[in-house]
């Protein structure tokens, strides 16, 4: 499948989700680089984005409980190309009622090549790199060539 370049601003939009049990733990990770998050566009899932705006003074679009739809929407804005950056702190201990729902989010980050931080170590990675601060390109699929290329049944 052929690529296209896609610009990514320097202004990041960054959805941050995390199962129940890892909550705390993705609040304590955005306080820490609350600096790093500041100038960025931040979404969460339900009342992450409640807790996480409390916390580190930061606005947060909230959209719905992951379990009521929040992962389709994250998942939409990615194939909408307005999402640059997922981070969502895992449980992989426990599992969850709406499994199918994140395999499908994690499945929709891979396919439109957005980063994706599933725990801590990998987040901060992410919010260090230089590429946070600055505009750049990245490679994506070209399923509209794909799509032309398929003969219609």
């Amino acid at each position: 499948m052929e690529n296209k370049t896609q610009r990514v601003s320097e202004i990041k939009s960054i959805a941050l989700v995390a199962h129940d049990k890892k909550k705390e733990e993705l609040v304590d990770w955005a306080y820490r680089f609350r600096e790093s998050l500041k100038g960025h566009q931040l979404y969460a899932t339900g009342t992450t984005g409640a807790i996480l705006e409390k916390r580190i003074q930061l606005p947060v679009r909230k959209l719905v409980s992951g379990p009521l739809g929040g992962d389709q929407q994250i998942g939409a804005m990615i194939t909408e190309n307005k999402l640059d950056l997922l981070v969502f702190f895992l449980d992989p201990m426990q599992s969850q009622p709406h499994d199918p729902d994140i395999k499908a989010l994690l499945r929709i980050a891979a396919v439109w090549n957005i980063p994706f931080a599933c725990n801590q170590s990998t987040a901060e990675f992410v919010i260090s790199s230089p590429l946070m601060s600055r505009d750049h390109e990245r490679l994506v699929p070209d399923y509209e060539q794909y799509l032309l290329s398929r003969p219609i049944e």
